[in-house]
């Protein structure tokens, strides 16, 4: 199969209507073509005049590893182009940034789920092209946790840069199929162009990733494809005082670590509240201690989760409810304890992290609730997911 990088390079009519246009690269580490050149030197060695590079969050080389670590603009040493940070001081392209160029190519790496900030970063730049007269092209990478949908959708007024609009958490859409969804909900008059994937198959081998094609971090804690798969769920620990596994080889990939939370106990509370809940993976018990991060220096007791192998179920793995089950389970252990994390996170500063994670506080209160049963959330959420699927279906492109 061909990702939309590697179509653009080998077809040069597609390549066409590039010629004698300034273009900009919006582009990230996974930004790579099938033999791993990087896009930026993929592009120029085809012809492309790129005249700008811009960095999502985590910055074009993929070093800032925590959320809210800025990148500097800067100039490309080798190209001596300027590259414009996209998380720093400003997170939509300003004035001076959409002047660089004509066209802006979007080749980044998503994960399939909302809260990735780079969906927010595609539509606040088709919003800045639409206002100053620019083209955009998304070159399409797959999604790799596939078509399900999943999670409550984000309520009006609780957007954010890790809330564009009201979207489940797992969205199963690629980034050019957003794109369209984006310039039709939003009423965008822009010059918009999918450079489409060649033999994607998002329920094929793989379940969304192809199996022949490596995989490269498009974030410092985006490891592998399992990660991937169990994100839309576990980025929810990010709001919490649980470890979500940063400072470890396997970030992402737990459902909690705690120094005093029970692993094991709460697994079996999660087994007699909503099994099914648990189906389409492995949990293991294991123990970590954070190298930085929350519990630095602590041996923490947590579940794995194994989305992967044997143990991976496509149709039956649901990662958000599976990270709510945990939340339920240790609410109902441990009544007290201080599960919401109180900070600034993605530069929210009045909402608790984990509302602004689920676009409003309904999983929170759910979880809360000593009388909310598994039922209760699983109608909501399920509602929300049958209207996103009937949304998104003229948009598919795969």
């Amino acid at each position: 199969m061909k990702f939309g990088l590697d179509r653009l390079l080998a077809d040069r009519e597609l390549r066409k209507p590039l010629e004698g246009k300034r273009v900009a690269l919006v582009a990230h580490p996974a930004s790579v073509a099938e033999d791993l050149t990087h896009s930026l030197d993929a592009l120029i060695a085809a012809g492309v005049n790129l005249t700008s590079a811009f960095g999502p969050q985590h910055g074009l080389k993929g070093d800032k590893q925590d959320n809210m670590v800025e990148t500097a603009n800067d100039v490309d040493p080798r190209l001596g182009i300027p590259v414009f940070s996209l998380y720093g001081e400003v997170r939509r392209p300003t004035p001076e940034m959409m002047a660089s160029a004509d066209v802006f190519l979007f080749d980044l790496q998503d994960l399939g789920c909302r809260i990735y900030t780079f969906v927010t970063t595609l539509l606040y730049l088709l919003e800045e092209a639409a206002r100053h007269g620019k083209t955009v092209w998304v070159l399409d990478r797959p999604n790799p946790a596939g078509r399900p949908v999943e999670g409550l959708s984000l309520l009006p007024g609780q957007e954010s840069f890790v809330g564009a609009a009201s979207m489940p958490m797992r969205h199963g859409m690629t980034m050019g199929e957003m794109g369209h969804w984006f310039v039709e909900h939003f009423d965008l008059d822009v010059d918009y162009r999918v450079i489409a994937m060649d033999g994607w198959q998002p329920d094929g081998a793989g379940h969304g990733w192809p199996v022949d094609r490596i995989w490269i971090n498009p974030s410092p804690n985006a490891a592998n494809v399992n990660m991937a798969r169990g994100y839309a769920g576990t980025v929810m620990l990010e709001g919490t005082t649980l470890s979500e596994g940063r400072g470890t080889t396997r970030p992402l990939e737990v459902l909690f670590g705690a120094p005093d939370v029970d692993a094991a106990a709460v697994r079996t509370e999660m087994e007699r509240l909503a099994p099914a809940w648990l189906a389409g993976c492995a949990l293991r018990e294991c123990w970590f201690e954070p190298t930085f991060h929350k519990h630095a220096g602590k041996l923490c007791n947590a579940l794995m989760i194994h989305a992967e192998g044997a143990f991976y179920a496509h149709d039956r793995f649901r990662p958000w409810r599976l990270q709510a089950l945990a939340f339920k389970a240790i609410r109902r252990l441990y009544p007290d304890y201080p599960l919401w994390r109180d900070f600034a996170y993605e530069y929210e500063l009045d909402r608790l992290a984990i509302d602004v994670i689920n676009g409003g506080p309904t999983l929170r209160t759910w979880v809360d609730d000593s009388e909310a049963a598994p039922g209760d959330l699983d109608q909501l959420a399920g509602n929300d997911e049958r209207q996103w699927r009937e949304k998104i279906a003229p948009y598919l492109l795969y």
